[in-house]
């Protein structure tokens, strides 16, 4: 049995701005202005971007698409505190494009005016969105204001501090991925080891281990099988006090609230995505629909992951354990 799909451990600039949702010209700009650092090249001489890459890439497009100068953001992520401070709000100026168009007759002028009505409505509509963007920011006092309402209200009931720098990071990518009811359901994992000790203890137990499959362990060296049945045991007990816990019920809950949300789109906010650019505009934090044009497996295949031959070896053998777990059909 092999993995179906092995993610990149570098990736080319124009994967890592089709991930980002941004342009290569953009990246490029980040590079010239120092908010983002310069990756390793390649043989070929051209930019590679890892994982941590692309995570402050993300945060950039995100902050960005809050409203937040480009100076505020680098400041921000020099800083690495964690949190932002001090951010501005920043909005788009003018008027919409009501150019082309036959304007002799009444008709065609009304027309303008009902695309330029439109227009501004929806600049409107993005002005209130990163406004509340900057103020979720500044009430969670973190990054986590940055991420959907859907997803951070799943962690009201915890006390400050409950959430580490790296599983927020985490949600980021899988709410690019999979949109926010992904990383709302990804939550309950969080939630669980926040709530639970000792299964926080062993879950930093196993990813070390996992972390120290690195490029010097061979593929059949013991210690990856070893690893792999310590990762089955812990998810195994991580998914029993899921279900015990009650949060099994919450994600049903979740997926019910969900349709109901999603049945309510109205025709506004389709003419807010429209009206958004690429100047960061286009990666929502509500988890609009552009934040989701690529499929899952073209977004996976963006996104890179710096796995070792042998940390995949054993995740392939974690999930040969899970499918023996699983009932036949």
């Amino acid at each position: 049995m092999h993995l179906s799909f092995v993610p990149p451990r570098r990736v080319k600039i124009g994967d890592a701005a089709a991930f980002a949702g941004t342009t290569p010209r953009a990246i490029r700009h980040y590079h010239a202005i120092g908010l983002l650092p310069e990756p390793e090249r390649g043989g070929d001489g051209r930019r590679r971007y890892g994982h941590q890459d692309m995570i402050r890439l993300l945060w950039i497009r995100r902050m960005a698409g809050a409203g937040i100068a480009l100076d505020d953001i680098r400041d921000a992520l020099t800083a690495d505190t964690g949190s932002v401070g001090d951010d501005r709000e920043h909005g788009d100026s003018g008027g919409g494009d009501v150019d082309g168009g036959d304007v002799d007759g009444g008709d065609g002028i009304a027309l303008i005016l009902e695309r330029l009505e439109n227009s501004l409505a929806a600049q409107e509509a993005v002005l209130r969105r990163q406004r509340t963007a900057v103020q979720r920011m500044r009430a969670e006092g973190s990054r986590m204001g940055l991420l959907s309402d859907v997803v951070t209200d799943r962690f009201k009931s915890l006390p400050e501090g409950s959430l580490r720098q790296g599983e927020l990071d985490t949600l980021l990518v899988t709410e690019r991925i999979f949109g926010p009811l992904g990383a709302a359901v990804q939550a309950t994992r969080f939630i669980a080891l926040a709530t639970h000790p000792a299964l926080r203890e062993e879950s930093d137990r196993v990813d070390a281990a996992e972390e120290a499959l690195d490029d010097t362990v061979a593929v059949d060296d013991p210690r990856v099988a070893r690893v792999a049945a310590e990762r089955h045991a812990f998810e195994g007990a991580l998914d029993a006090f899921i279900e015990e816990s009650g949060l099994a019920g919450d994600d049903d809950a979740l997926f019910e609230a969900w349709d109901a949300r999603d049945s309510a789109t109205t025709d506004q906010e389709e003419d807010e995505e429209e009206a958004e650019d690429d100047d960061g505009g286009g990666d929502r934090g509500s988890g609009g629909r552009r934040a989701r044009t690529m499929s899952a497996f073209e977004a996976v295949g963006r996104m890179p992951y710096d796995f070792s031959p042998a940390r995949l070896r054993c995740m392939e053998l974690a999930e040969q354990l899970a499918a023996q777990d699983t009932p036949a059909a």
